[in-house]
């Protein structure tokens, strides 16, 4: 395709993040089509012209509205956003396979892996749309509520095209929104999927009650597992050492806005998974995204201890704080 400047953009997945979103974009001036599956969520949203589910009180400006017609949707425009939870991007995908051709783009703003495969979602899109070959990923230290209220953000655009990177970057573009370019799209994806999980256990660390130190090893030793898992894929350093890498994950391991950390700190309070999950009421990533880290840092033959205690937690039923005596009781080595 041959890009141009985005005058207009679909959105997929009218949650938190795919909302604020497509509320920055149309505060931006383009028009933004939002889709979601539930006719009954879209309605809502286009009487009150807010999401007053996900975030009540922000109103949506002119030229966003919302629809339930996935076909509608996607003859919208060239440009596609999607923001549904990982579990569901190949069926949307599939779904949107016969309805999108050469000259459309897919950027994504999903953050994780494919739940069973631990598929990279860029994987995930040549194989069910091998016609669209300009595609990306935005990602980065970002809530969701803080960008729907206008407060000061930063991401980074990954893309196959330069001038695809370049005219999303523009298109978010704002006195309260910076955007950052690159071409790594593996470690941009890399850095938003594995902090989730890291994210949850530095929420197990605080809801234990292991304080600023345990935290702090966390965050630093996570990092270190991202560092080795993007040598070993392919990821540029310098990428995980960014917005999309450790500053997204020290934003989601120290902020209570994060829903991984909330988990995290019900667990540590002895809370089990079901329960913590009901009471956040929305997609955690890092529940899912564990499974999927384990098996893809498996293929790639690398160790990721931190990662690995969260999944036994999670679904094996580790208690947490063996899980911690099991970490510090590794056997001695260099720190790097």
């Amino acid at each position: 395709m041959s890009v141009r400047q985005i005058q207009s953009i679909a959105v997929y997945g009218a949650g938190s993040w795919g909302t604020a979103l497509a509320l920055q974009l149309a505060r931006n001036g383009l028009d933004v089509l939002l889709w979601d599956i539930s006719p009954e969520h879209v309605d809502a949203i286009n009487r009150q012209r807010e999401n007053s589910y996900y975030l009540p009180g922000v109103a949506f400006p002119d030229g966003l509205s919302c629809s339930s017609d996935l076909q509608a949707v996607a003859a919208f425009s060239h440009y596609h956003l999607v923001v549904v939870p990982s579990h569901g991007f190949r069926g949307l995908l599939a779904r949107l396979a016969p309805l999108l051709g050469e000259q459309d783009a897919v950027i994504w703003a999903t953050k994780g892996l494919e739940l069973g495969s631990g598929k990279m979602l860029h994987q995930v899109l040549e194989e069910e749309l091998p016609q669209c070959s300009a595609y990306g990923v935005v990602s980065g230290p970002t809530f969701a509520a803080e960008v729907a209220r206008g407060l000061p953000t930063a991401m980074t655009v990954a893309a196959t095209h330069p001038g695809l990177a370049q005219a999303v970057a523009e298109a978010f573009q704002a006195s309260n929104y910076r955007v950052y370019l690159s071409q790594d799209i593996i470690g941009v994806e890399l850095g938003g999927a594995i902090k989730n999980v890291l994210a949850i256990a530095a929420g197990i660390s605080d809801g234990l009650g292991f304080g600023a130190n345990a935290r702090v090893a966390i965050v630093t030793r996570g990092l270190a597992e991202i560092m080795r898992l993007g040598a070993r894929l392919g990821a540029q350093p310098e990428t995980l050492m960014g917005l999309a890498g450790v500053g997204d994950l020290v934003l989601t391991c120290t902020d209570n806005q994060s829903r991984n950390r909330r988990l995290g700190l019900a667990l540590g309070q002895g809370k089990d998974l079901e329960t913590a999950l009901a009471e956040i009421g929305q997609a955690v990533e890092g529940a899912k995204s564990a499974r999927s880290i384990g098996k893809l840092a498996e293929m790639a033959g690398v160790e990721m201890p931190i990662c690995e205690v969260v999944y036994r937690i999670l679904y094996e039923r580790l208690p947490p704080r063996q899980a911690v005596h099991e970490l510090i009781s590794r056997d001695l080595k260099a720190e790097f």
